[in-house]
This record gives structure tokens, C-alpha cells and sequence, in this order.
């Protein structure tokens, strides 16, 4: 037998059980124990709720059929008193998702409804994504869940999960899609990229392209540059993407004729599109190449993360910031101990900078033991 579903109307004043505001207050404190307030939910459906317990600022409510609550039902207590639910604070809603299961991704991100046993859904913002991707592989939340695109229609794609948590993953709203071995054909700059570049050449210093996958990406965004006579604002190129790598000496080539440009590594999406094994590979030959092309380089995502947002550094973390040494640039992300994160990196770059200079070891006197001797 299942147990009454429970709401407080007003305020929550227990954290097991949710709570919705109720417009006037008043109308609370005149409620009494065993009433039955009678309503018809967002599905226009006629629902009662039993009122349980009676607080001046709040009403414990139970039912046991299924309520769909929304900002400005009305409820109505028996003696005509009428209240009207005000706005619901906001749920992220997520999905639970396990190997073997079907993952349907929509090429829009329009609400629908759920259909008993049909595939899991969520929409997907690239509808570009829907030409020629049967077969390929596709990772989600930061490679977090992956799978194997078993059919592709007009409407949608069918995803095979492959790869998730020993339990199973959640898979929350707003999170990042990769699809590291499609081939998107892609405009380099999109109409509303255009747009912003005019005010880009007003008032920056700097324009950051995202996803370069071609010598003719770069093209694009220099061209766009010269037509607005804006040769001296600076140029950095994201790679991170499996097409950006792999093209990168000619991007190099094609960036290298612009007054000053650099490269920044974009760890986070490029280690999801390449496989995390070989994340130190990738990052190290990215490093090879613009040395080889005097490119600057900027070394970015998750320096320093845990530092930053929780105060104490992995060791894991001061090492791969010890070889942020070899960029000309480290980039760390906000947090509350950002001040203690760029201290700490500070330190460990200037003792870093007598051992190597970019890829070049420089056999330095050995004596980082020195400060330790009492």
C-alpha cells in the first residue's frame, strides 16, 4: 500500500517534504486539521488535498493521487475561502540512464510529453548534428555518459548507452554534447557571430574563436576582421575538437600571417572528444607544434579547480600546473579561493621556470631542497 504524497502549503518547515507559496497568508492560519481543499491542476484534472497539520505561516497537505501544481491554481477550502498557489520555485529536472538503454536526441528542444515505454528523450541544439552520424560515437556531460548512434532520421537520432556510472548516470539539463568522429560541416562563423564581431571590433582587445576545425575557419574569422579594419585585435584559437588537432599545423599557417595570435588548449572538451588516455599526449604535441610556430599558448581548464573552489589542492593538480610551465599563458576558472589558486600558481610557475623553458629542459643546479634545511 503506497503512503499519501505530502506538500506544505506557505512555508517549508521540514526538509523531507517540498513546498509551494500560497497567496494570501492569511488564508493559512484559518485552515483546520481534516479539511479537504478541493482544486483542478495544470492537466485540469479535480484533485482534493487533506490538510494534516495548521501552522500560521504554513499548511501540511497529503493526497494520494497524482497533482500537477502550477503558478495560480486556485485552491478552494470548505467554507469558500479561496487561495491561489504563487510562483513554484524551480526544479532541475534530470534523467537516470543505464548501459543498454535508448537515448532518443531531438534536433529541437521543444517540451514533449512522456509516452509509457517509448526511448528516453532530450533535445539537441545542433540540429547540424543530424546529417551522416549513424554509426558514430557520441559523449555527454563532459564525458560522462557515452554511446553508439544507432539511427538517425530526420526528427531524431537513436543513441545506445555504452558508457556510464557503476550505478548509472544522471544526465541533467544544460549539458554539453560532443560528437568527436562526425564530420559537421559547420559554418565557421554563424550570422549572430558576424554581428558580434562588429562590436568585437570596437571595443576588445582580444576575439576567442570556438571549435576551430580548419585552416578555413580561421580564414573566416580573418577575413570578417580585415572587412571591419580591425587588424589589431588579437586572435586565439580553440582547439578542442579531434578535427582541430589533427589540422592544426595548417591552422597554425593560416593564423601565423595576423599581427599577434595565439593557441589556447581547451582541455575540458578536447580531452571528451580524444579519450581521456590521451589527453597528456594531445596537449603535449599541441605544445610542439605552436613552439615550432612561435604561437603563444594558453594552458586552460580545471588548473587549479579543486584549489579554487574548495580551498585545499590534489597533488594531481599541483603537478599538471607545474607543467603549465611550458605555455606562455595559464587560464583558472572562478571560484571563492581564486586568490589562494593564483598564489599558489605563481609559486610553483617561478620554480618551474628555472628547470624548462617551453619544451627545452635547462639542466639547472639541482637545490629545491634548500628552503627545507633547518
Amino acid at each position: 500500500m503506497h503512503r499519501p504524497a505530502r506538500l506544505w502549503l506557505g512555508t517549508q518547515r521540514s526538509e523531507d517534504v517540498p513546498a509551494v507559496p500560497v497567496e494570501p497568508q492569511g488564508w493559512l492560519a484559518a485552515r483546520t486539521v481534516g479539511e479537504r481543499l478541493r482544486l483542478r491542476d495544470a492537466r485540469d484534472s479535480g484533485r482534493t488535498l487533506r490538510v494534516v497539520e495548521v501552522h500560521e505561516d504554513a499548511v501540511l497537505v497529503e493526497f494520494s493521487k497524482t497533482v500537477y501544481f502550477a503558478t495560480g491554481i486556485v485552491l478552494r477550502a470548505p467554507d469558500g475561502a479561496e487561495a491561489v498557489l504563487g510562483e513554484l520555485p524551480e526544479t532541475e529536472q534530470s534523467l537516470r540512464v543505464a548501459v543498454g538503454e535508448t537515448l532518443r536526441l531531438l534536433n529541437h528542444t521543444d517540451p514533449v510529453p512522456a509516452e509509457g515505454t517509448a526511448p528516453l528523450v532530450i533535445g539537441c541544439t545542433l540540429p547540424e548534428a543530424f546529417r551522416d552520424a549513424a554509426g558514430h560515437r557520441v559523449w555527454l556531460d563532459d564525458g560522462r555518459i557515452g554511446g553508439v548512434i544507432r539511427s538517425v532520421h530526420p526528427q531524431h537520432m537513436d543513441v545506445e548507452i555504452t558508457h556510464v556510472g557503476p550505478t548509472g548516470s544522471r544526465l541533467r539539463a544544460e549539458k554539453g554534447i560532443n560528437f568527436p568522429y562526425t564530420d559537421l560541416h559547420l559554418p565557421a562563423l554563424t550570422e549572430k557571430d558576424r554581428e558580434d564581431l562588429a562590436f568585437v571590433a570596437r571595443h576588445a582587445d582580444i576575439v576567442n574563436m570556438s571549435f576551430v576545425r580548419s585552416a578555413q575557419d580561421v580564414a573566416d574569422l580573418l577575413a570578417r576582421l580585415e572587412a571591419l579594419d580591425a587588424r589589431s585585435v588579437d586572435v586565439t584559437l580553440k582547439i578542442e575538437t579531434v578535427g582541430g588537432f589533427e589540422h592544426l599545423p595548417m591552422i597554425l599557417l593560416e593564423v601565423m600571417r595576423w599581427q599577434d595570435s595565439g593557441v589556447m588548449i581547451a582541455r575540458g572538451d578536447l580531452a571528451v572528444e580524444t579519450g581521456f588516455e590521451r589527453m597528456a599526449e594531445v596537449q603535449q604535441e599541441i605544445l610542439w607544434l605552436c613552439e615550432a610556430a612561435h604561437v603563444p599558448v594558453v594552458w586552460a581548464t580545471q588548473v587549479l579547480e579543486t584549489l579554487a573552489k574548495k580551498g585545499l589542492p590534489s597533488r594531481a593538480e599541483i603537478t599538471d600546473a607545474a607543467q603549465g610551465q611550458q605555455a606562455e599563458c595559464v587560464m583558472l576558472n572562478k571560484g571563492p579561493f581564486v586568490v589562494e589558486a593564483i598564489r599558489t600558481l605563481s609559486s610553483v610557475l617561478e620554480r618551474m621556470s628555472g628547470h624548462a623553458s617551453k619544451k627545452t629542459d635547462l639542466l639547472r643546479q639541482l637545490h629545491a631542497w634548500r628552503d627545507f634545511v633547518r
